[in-house]
């Protein structure tokens, strides 16, 4: 069964994590992209957990993609760039702003050799304003977004997020602009010049925080895994570890207070409407709470409030999550015999499930430039001559 962007040419320019990420989520729904590497490489191929020499972390988020090598310094790799772009659907770029640019390679130029191009960057700071041209990683992001500032707990520095959530978010972000584009394609026949931030889009990510700012005056600190605007609602304490629970309605509360045996707190004026609850959450309702959770174990509070329809969670590690049902169900593990690596590994899947498609991996990674010849027979009917002559000419560096 073909899956939905089977047919559609993608130009990946992408290195590190936001660009081939996004780039990742199209050749998973069956887009045809090439990644088109320097003579040196992604610089994620020197970025480990390494098995054989070999990163697992390029392998996972370059699966399903074709790989080649093109030196745009020299003027062969350009124009054979020149010439893979007149035939492609969409390019994806994620240099520092400006790079790409300097080389020639400029969205009106692109219009010129194909109307139909879609033009997407992920960038630190966007396009235009006073950081464009500043380079930009996710730590940096996280930091100025505001993100960092209530990430953690208040009696302690400031701390990012676990995983890289700018570059994952933008990558998300300009795969999901990129489809729109396609399909105002359709419609239009002309393509579209699309520009994501990771600035911006960890802003846009902020939830009440930013609105409680700009609509009530109030610049939001750190409360550790507690939420400013539902109660209770947080990681709490058991007998034998922890567990998280929340409780996001006036019925949910009513029916922890029965599970606990403190129905009268159910009308209390202290604890009767999510707002109060928020108000008073610390240090006397949490304290309630946690008066009660200490007596019993992680599994027979998931029992209980589980059984009373509020959301639980016990906190699992990395092995926890990957060893778990609901993990093997939804088929988020996809194993692939990696050639660099000369062995089969397991690596996230997509949660992108659309029913009656394949939910599998196509093929792993490419090595450095092992599709050159194929895609410049492929896409522009290259000769061995042919690519012999710009292999003299320097366009594989």
């Amino acid at each position: 069964m073909a899956r939905p962007l089977e047919g559609v040419k993608v130009l990946d320019l992408t290195q590190a994590y936001s660009g081939p990420f996004c780039t990742m989520h199209l050749a998973d729904m069956g887009a045809e992209v090439i990644k088109v590497e320097s003579p040196n490489g992604d610089q994620s191929r020197t970025w480990g957990p390494f098995k054989n020499d070999y990163s697992a972390y390029y392998s996972y988020i370059n699966r399903n993609k074709k790989g080649i090598v093109l030196d745009l310094k020299a003027p062969e790799g350009k124009k054979i760039l020149w010439d893979l772009i007149a035939q492609a659907d969409v390019i994806c770029e994620n240099f520092k702003v400006g790079t790409f640019e300097k080389l020639g390679f400029t969205y009106e130029e692109m219009q010129k050799v194909n109307p139909r191009i879609i033009y997407g960057s992920i960038s630190g700071f966007g396009l235009e304003g006073p950081l464009a041209a500043r380079p930009c990683y996710d730590i940096i992001a996280q930091a100025m977004s505001g993100m960092m500032s209530v990430t953690g707990h208040i009696e302690h520095p400031a701390v990012k997020v676990g995983p890289s959530i700018g570059d994952n978010y933008s990558g998300t972000y300009l795969s999901l602009g990129i489809c729109m584009a396609l399909y105002q394609r359709e419609k239009t026949g002309l393509g579209q010049r699309l520009d994501v931030a990771m600035l911006d889009t960890l802003y846009s990510v902020m939830e009440n925080f930013v609105i409680a700012y700009t609509v009530g005056g109030v610049i939001p600190n750190r409360m550790g895994n507690a939420d400013s605007g539902i109660a209770p609602f947080d990681a709490f304490r058991a007998k034998d570890g922890d567990f998280v629970m929340g409780c996001g309605t006036d019925k949910m509360w009513a029916k922890l207070c029965v599970a606990m045996g403190r129905e009268e707190l159910i009308d209390d004026p202290l604890y009767s409407t999510n707002d109060a609850r928020c108000r008073n959450y610390l240090p006397d309702l949490k304290k309630i709470v946690e008066d009660w959770s200490t007596t019993k174990t992680v599994a027979e509070l998931e029992e209980i409030i589980t059984g009373i329809a509020i959301p639980f969670g016990q906190i699992n590690n990395i092995e926890d999550v990957s060893k778990h049902p609901q993990i093997k169900a939804r088929n988020m593990l996809w194993n692939v015999y990696d050639p660099g690596m000369g062995a089969e590994i397991s690596i996230p899947g997509t949660p992108i499930k659309m029913h009656g498609k394949p939910d599998e991996i196509q093929k792993a990674a490419p090595q450095l430039g092992e599709d050159t010849e194929a895609v410049l027979g492929s896409w522009l009917g290259y000769s061995k001559e042919d690519i012999d002559k710009a292999r003299e000419n320097k366009a594989f560096g």
